[in-house]
């Protein structure tokens, strides 16, 4: 690849075409990356919570924030702010693995605000009120962390289960 040029999808527009890692930081041209997730997918609710769980379990929340996406751009109205505030706590869990308290911890807490008005409903079984409780107790361990020295979290050991058990 050319690094001078802008990497173009077919239709031109722009796209990055390096590789990615797990925690979708770029990586050198021709260095193995992990698969990106595709754009645009139509996924049932089902499907977006099951393959958003299995990345998320694998320590890949920027891949699960993706999915997340395309279920608030592609779903209903009345879901979007669940689907949108889904991919927020990805992305804030994404900048906790990455070093990044102060984003990890805004973006985790402004996922669970978004989440809150879904926090009795359990849609799609989705455990909504143990979801908030997790981002916010994230942030915070995530806040302290920085302030005390402490590295970047581990995505994987740090996943949430998007379906916790009614207590």
């Amino acid at each position: 690849m050319d690094e001078t040029r802008r990497d173009r999808d077919t239709e031109g527009r722009a796209r990055n075409a390096r590789p990615r890692d797990g925690l979708g930081r770029p990586l050198p041209y021709g260095v193995p990356g992990v698969g990106r997730q595709p754009e645009g997918v139509v996924r049932t609710p089902e499907e977006t919570v099951q393959e958003a769980q299995r990345l998320l379990d694998a320590g890949m929340p920027f891949h699960a924030h993706e999915v997340f996406e395309d279920a608030w751009k592609s779903g209903p109205v009345a879901e979007r702010e669940l689907w949108r505030g889904l991919a927020q706590l990805a992305v804030g869990l994404t900048h906790a693995a990455r070093g990044n308290a102060t984003g990890g911890a805004r973006l985790l807490r402004r996922g669970a605000a978004a989440l809150a008005e879904f926090a009795a409903v359990r849609p799609y079984g989705i455990g909504v009120d143990g979801l908030i409780g997790w981002a916010e107790a994230l942030a915070g361990r995530v806040v302290v962390g920085a302030a005390s020295g402490a590295g970047p979290v581990d995505a994987a050991a740090e996943a949430p289960c998007l379906r916790t058990p009614v207590r």
